[in-house]
């Protein structure tokens, strides 16, 4: 048999691996890597100005098409770089096989300029992480990574590539990937015991959390949800739409701070998480989020979500789309053929509550439309109102988006994408991979100032790649939401007006002419009403767009 070079193999097995686009930054010890890419026309190599803008685009990738995402980092300044993301792609469950060169490792042992041991730098935030020492090792190792990524639950993995072992040529058998089955159906004899709670509950509420979205389960929880005829909300750090927000159903959002999330939960008896995060809190607080005596049911596909903050009395590990369909038929057994007795009466009662939230919120946008600069609200319900029912929204607007997952219509899986880590920069990249992903569905992104600096950079790759992507710049020239939070601490802020590091209007930032030198063209809006028209010109652009949106900055 001919010889392989491990460049070749590498790029070989990928592609197998159903890898269609790598992303990433090249250096030094990358070159055999990109030498390989120069043959391989299977796979799309997508040059991102910075690590981090790579990792945030193959995170959105990830998450929006289903499948691995391949992205490439320098050595360890360009490991480093990327950490801040790969934490938010952790956090999110991407599946995402990260690689960065390394030095000849008969080089090694003279620790030249760049040299790090890079398995432990990744370590902390991915599923495995490990070097590539001999190329007859290389495949074996490149697929137990893609397995274990995409294997429940998903997550990046690291791999470090000698470039000793990517020049290196044998005849190697580059073996067979491994899938490890996703729908995992929950214990039959849990599933049972769910049901009998959801069945006895006088006031159930039931949280929708990503895994649903992951696992395209939506149309399995809104049955659950109906034959129950509970109210729903989204977990506390959702990044998906895993719940319609157009269902009667839908109450909104989980609150982050504890005694919100108690003063929401003492009206209810049972709290069923669907893979819903318990909790995801944004600050301390004395008051613990949880009321004595509430019943916890909780069925998720990582199992160390199970009673990790508070003990559920059934705990299921499964995956949502193989285990509702179940636990529907248990509850029907339960109850009755149409669900619970009280399942209509309480639907209607979510109903009502349900257009009670959306009016009240487009209410008081309406009101504040005409306010220059326009407030934050008023922004959201201009786009809501705007876009097209296939859109995808990319949301990291932080403090300014109070309202948007009740107003927008977003109803399946691949229509909403939110931050998940918390690590801010992420959404300006994140768009890119996920119109990657999607092509044919128009995308647009709505980012604060203060986020979409930290990876400007991404408008360049927009341009360059010729994505079209929707940019909404939230624009309070100021980091708002440490604003509020230092406000909240009653201190020397407080009583002086006074907000060290937070400001960024002495220069202002001029969004649209940083676009344009980037390549991407763009647009200054300062009032609600101009808002639908920019949306379309962007969306009729074909390419990325740019719309710079200057909000209220009061945070009080």
């Amino acid at each position: 048999m001919p010889l392989t070079s491990g460049k070749q193999a590498f790029l070989e097995i990928l592609a197998q691996e159903g890898v269609s686009v790598m992303f990433g930054n090249p250096g030094t010890t990358e070159l055999p890597l990109m030498d390989g890419l120069a043959r391989e026309p299977r796979i799309r190599y997508v040059l991102a100005l910075q690590e981090a803008v790579a990792i945030a685009m193959a995170d959105g990738y990830a998450l929006a098409s289903g499948g691995l995402a391949a992205v490439n980092v320098h050595i360890a300044p360009g490991l480093g770089n990327a950490m801040g993301m790969l934490y938010n792609a952790r956090k999110s469950g991407a599946p995402m096989l990260l690689t960065a060169g390394q030095h000849d490792q008969s080089f090694t042992a003279t620790e030249p300029i760049l040299w790090a041991e890079l398995p432990p730098v990744a370590e902390p935030f991915v599923k495995w992480s490990t070097e590539v020492r001999r190329l007859e090792d290389l495949p074996r190792i490149v697929r137990r990574a893609t397995k274990t990524a995409l294997a429940h639950p998903t997550g990046p993995v690291f791999l470090s590539l000698p470039v000793d072992v990517l020049n290196a040529e044998r005849d190697v058998d580059l073996l067979a990937s491994t899938r490890v089955a996703p729908r995992i159906v929950g214990d039959h004899q849990a599933i049972d015991r769910a049901a009998a709670l959801l069945a006895k509950a006088e006031q159930p509420l039931l949280v929708a959390g990503d895994a649903v979205a992951h696992g395209d389960a939506l149309g399995e929880i809104v049955e659950l949800a109906e034959l129950v005829g509970c109210p729903v909300v989204t977990e506390c750090v959702s990044s998906t739409c895993s719940f319609p927000f157009t269902h009667p159903q839908y109450a909104g959002p989980m609150p982050r701070l504890g005694p919100q999330i108690r003063a929401l939960l003492m009206s209810h008896d049972l709290l069923f998480s669907v893979g819903g995060d318990l909790f995801t809190l944004s600050l301390p607080d004395d008051v613990d989020p949880m009321p004595p005596g509430l019943r916890i049911v909780h069925l998720d596909v990582n199992p160390w979500e199970l009673g990790k903050n508070y003990p559920a009395a059934v705990a299921i590990h499964g995956e949502p789309k193989a285990t509702l369909p179940e636990l529907s038929e248990a509850l029907r057994r339960h109850t009755t053929t149409h669900g619970h007795a009280e399942a209509p009466k309480r639907r209607e009662a979510a109903r009502a509550a349900h257009e009670r939230m959306r009016a009240e919120l487009t209410e008081r946008a309406q009101r504040e439309a005409r306010q220059i600069p326009m407030s934050s609200l008023s922004l959201v319900q201009a786009i809501a109102a705007s876009v097209p029912d296939d859109v995808t929204i990319i949301d990291e607007s932080i403090s300014s988006g109070h309202g948007l997952r009740q107003l927008l219509r977003c109803a399946d899986p691949k229509s909403f994408f939110g931050l998940r880590g918390g690590g801010i920069g992420w959404g300006l990249p994140a768009a890119l991979g996920v119109k990657l992903a999607l092509p044919r569905r128009p995308v647009i992104a709505l980012v604060g100032d203060g986020s979409a600096m930290y990876t400007s950079q991404g408008l360049w790759t927009a341009a360059r790649e010729g994505l079209g992507v929707v940019y909404v710049i939230f624009n309070n020239a100021s980091y708002r939401i440490l604003k509020q939070r230092t406000l909240a601490l009653k201190g020397f802020s407080a009583e002086d007006d006074r907000y060290v590091g937070m400001d960024l209007d002495r220069p202002p930032i001029d969004w649209v002419g940083l676009a344009r030198s980037l390549g991407v063209p763009g647009e200054h809006v300062e009032k609600a009403g101009e808002v639908p028209a920019a949306l379309t010109r962007g969306l009729r652009s074909g390419g990325p767009y740019l719309i710079d949106v200057r909000i209220d900055p009061s945070f009080t």
